[in-house]
């Protein structure tokens, strides 16, 4: 899915499916491609120890996979649900950290972000073979089991527990940020000190890129197909995470239904925002603020990212505008005409 070249390394938003792996040298790669934790991941990795950080992120993501999976019966979270309303399940302390830093988001963005969306998710099955438009008695049926207040955390113990039967947590708006943060650690460990990654829609650069060069990671146009972008960024050390209408969805009578729920509606979100890009440091957090401020709209999106230190954004509404953070004014090219730039 991406093309590293001598002078600029290009990286697209996009998910190109070919298998991918080869053996690395001073300057090769070891290029892969896996599927894993329900989309697909590419990898590029640089130096001599990269077929082992390669084989070592694998296992990791499958460890996380494991315990955080609501498609995986024997998983934590799966556990942790089948006891909702009658008792705590004993936790992983990856599992534990990021139920803990769901709630932190969930109070941070008035419930935008609320990790026991689950029921909602369920009984829409966008993305699924079941996906279909329930009825609003049944919308508001589940809606009464949505409240992260109901999760209540046992750090002492690594202990969480729902409080009422048939709540159920969903961790897909923040698992994969959490677990690029943990790729990042194996390959820091393996003394990896330049590669990209792409765990399907969570980029992550470690490091600048072979040349010493920040690496320049486009931004997918939501309007168009994948592969087109509307602009790009250089960045060094950073993870990027877009949100958007156009990842998982089905139209029924012309109307487009979309996989990010508010948490308030049991419906997909209604904004004038049709993608949300966050740039930070971690990306756990990325991964928790691009849901997050996409649900919450375009100001008071923006207004929470620039209260928080360390993290930027890029916002695109519905009619073809562009808003960008101050901290990416340097760093940010629109390069499509299709859309304009708005400045703040």
């Amino acid at each position: 899915m991406k093309k590293l070249h001598k002078i600029s390394c290009l990286l697209l938003l996009l998910i190109i499916p070919t298998f991918l792996i080869s053996c690395a040298t001073n300057d090769e790669p070891v290029e892969k491609e896996a599927y894993m934790m329900g989309t697909i991941m590419n990898f590029k990795i640089y130096g001599k120890n990269a077929e082992t950080a390669t084989a070592l992120v694998l296992k990791r993501i499958s460890n996380i996979e494991s315990k955080m999976s609501v498609n995986i019966k024997t998983s934590e979270i799966s556990k942790l649900n089948a006891k909702a309303g009658i008792s705590g399940q004993k936790l992983s302390e990856d599992t534990y950290s990021v139920i803990e830093k769901s709630v932190q988001y969930s109070k941070l963005t008035g419930g935008a972000l609320d990790a026991t969306i689950e029921p909602i998710v369920g009984l829409w099955g966008i993305g699924t073979d079941k996906e279909r438009l329930p009825s609003k008695t049944e919308i508001d049926d589940k809606l009464k089991l949505v409240n992260y207040k109901d999760i209540v955390l046992d750090k002492k113990n690594l202990t969480v527990k729902l409080k009422r039967k048939n709540q159920a947590i969903d961790l897909g708006a923040i698992a994969k940020g959490y677990t690029a943060d943990e790729v990042k650690k194996v390959l820091l460990n393996n003394k990896i000190s330049s590669a990209i990654i792409n765990l399907g829609g969570n980029v992550y650069t470690i490091g600048s890129n072979p040349d010493g060069k920040d690496w320049n990671v486009g931004i997918q146009n939501p309007l168009s197909t994948r592969g087109e972008y509307l602009g790009t960024i250089s960045v060094t050390d950073k993870s990027i995470v877009t949100s958007g209408n156009y990842e998982r969805f089905f139209i029924k009578d012309g109307i487009r239904y979309h996989h990010i729920f508010d948490p308030k509606t049991g419906y997909p979100a209604k904004q004038s925002l049709i993608s949300t890009t966050i740039v930070s440091d971690k990306s756990v957090d990325g991964d928790a603020l691009s849901t997050s401020t996409y649900i919450m709209g375009l100001d008071k999106g923006l207004k929470l990212v620039e209260s928080i230190k360390g993290v930027e954004a890029i916002f695109v509404t519905k009619d073809k505008k562009v808003y960008v953070t101050p901290g990416l004014k340097d760093n940010f090219k629109l390069t499509s005409k299709e859309f304009t730039y708005e400045k703040r």
